[in-house]
């Protein structure tokens, strides 16, 4: 240890002729609380040993040192590395990608050009995958709505493409910046394909926009100009929301060099839940169950002393703006079920100013309102997010590989032999 380390503790016991510091000293040496010191041995980095006419477990001071210089280059242990990234920004009840308000985003532009925003590469509509006996890329679309059947949740299809992209991709772990957005643009497409087709539907349009492709999968409505960019401003809306815990997988899948694949995957892993995409799910549930008489189901939610879903949010004080924007453009939008606007006024209204109306809702109520899929509005926001996710890979490639590797604090049963203080 160096002389201004020793001098700032106790002189450390000399024995055999080595220094050793007691467990209290190695925690102020490192900066960690003494469970943590405890972590370090269980995991072999650190070794304790006992010296006659001393108490608790000692530590040579040299290997104590060493660990010192390591931690310069790494957090304390159990503390996950901040993450600086470039791509989102939320403040003050406002989100922005890149420095643009995402609710003039969502007016004015496709999901595409939000995506190449996103990513800085330009979306690029590649072609099918080749070598190996790969597949077109629309012959796994067929293949994924064969396997998944008739009643499987759009996610399920989208992870199945997800998968079959991958195993079909000899080159899956070409992650130069060009590569992982062409491959990244196929997974969409080609997802979107996956996903069962309308009556009217026979062939994916492979030249209209996701959004264009994206509505003959969700619902029978007829497309009109307005409902199809309600659409696309819920796709550019929910693209990212800084590091929610699908964006987080994705990164740790991406600091571990994973392919793109393995990245989407990472990400739907964690959005597959009822506390991330599911929250969806269950605001959909209830804003169907309240179309004929919303006063009631909010009663019943605030007689059982549950939270009303599709409202509040952990990060936002006073409103969502994706919802706001969302909810205003489909007020304005035309069409459709005629119910779903004075449900949603009469929940904004019953909620008063302790909360308010998330993204969940307004997904809920664009998918109500056009007659979609039971889970469209999971599916929307599932498929919205890979351009995120694509997004934080892109940065994490660029970071120190394994840079999260949080220790755990062992609390179980210990080996015989093993000594703690």
């Amino acid at each position: 240890m160096t002389r201004a380390h020793t001098r700032r503790f106790p002189t450390p016991v000399r024995h055999d002729g080595r220094d050793y510091l007691t467990t209290e000293q190695v925690a102020k040496v490192l900066g960690i609380k003494l469970s943590t010191v405890y972590a370090y041995v269980s995991r072999g980095r650190l070794h304790s040993s006992r010296i006659a006419g001393y108490d608790g477990s000692m530590f040579a001071v040299d290997e104590v040192d060493g660990l010192l210089q390591g931690s310069r280059h790494r957090p304390p242990a159990g503390v996950a590395e901040r993450i600086r990234t470039q791509l989102t920004y939320l403040h003050d009840d406002r989100l922005h990608y890149r420095g643009h308000d995402v609710a003039d985003l969502a007016q004015t532009t496709s999901y595409e050009d939000v995506a190449q925003l996103l990513w800085g590469e330009r979306w690029t509509a590649a072609p099918p995958a080749q070598g190996n006996e790969a597949a077109p890329a629309r012959g796994i679309g067929a293949a994924v709505r064969r396997v998944a059947g008739t009643n499987s949740r759009g996610l399920d299809r989208i992870r199945l493409t997800v998968d079959l992209l991958g195993a079909r991709d000899p080159l899956r772990h070409h992650i130069e910046p060009a590569a992982v957005t062409e491959k990244a643009t196929r997974v969409l497409v080609t997802a979107v394909d996956a996903l069962p087709p309308g009556p009217s539907t026979e062939e994916l349009d492979s030249e209209g926009s996701l959004a264009q492709r994206l509505w003959p999968r969700l619902t029978d409505e007829p497309a009109t100009p307005r409902s199809v960019k309600v659409l696309n401003a819920a796709l550019v809306a929910l693209a990212d929301h800084d590091l929610a815990a699908g964006t987080v997988a994705a990164r740790v899948a991406a600091s571990a060099r994973g392919s793109v694949y393995a990245v989407i995957g990472a990400g739907l892993g964690a959005f597959d839940g009822p506390m991330h995409g599911g929250a969806t799910t269950l605001a959909y549930r209830f804003l169907a169950d309240a179309l004929d008489d919303p006063t009631a189901a909010i009663a019943d939610a605030l007689y059982a002393d549950t939270p009303i879903p599709g409202t509040g949010h952990v990060i936002y004080r006073a409103r969502d703006p994706r919802a706001t924007v969302l909810l205003e453009m489909l007020a304005r939008s035309g069409g459709g079920d005629r119910r779903v606007q004075p449900a949603v006024t009469a929940i904004v209204e019953a909620l008063g100013p302790s909360t308010f109306v998330n993204s969940d809702l307004a997904l809920a109520a664009l998918a109500l309102r056009y007659r979609m899929r039971p889970d469209a509005a999971e599916t929307i926001f599932a498929l919205a997010r890979i351009a995120g996710w694509i997004a934080h890979a892109l940065e994490e490639y660029q970071a120190p590989r394994l840079r999260f590797r949080p220790e755990g604090v062992y609390t179980g049963v210990r080996p015989s032999g093993a000594h703690a203080t």
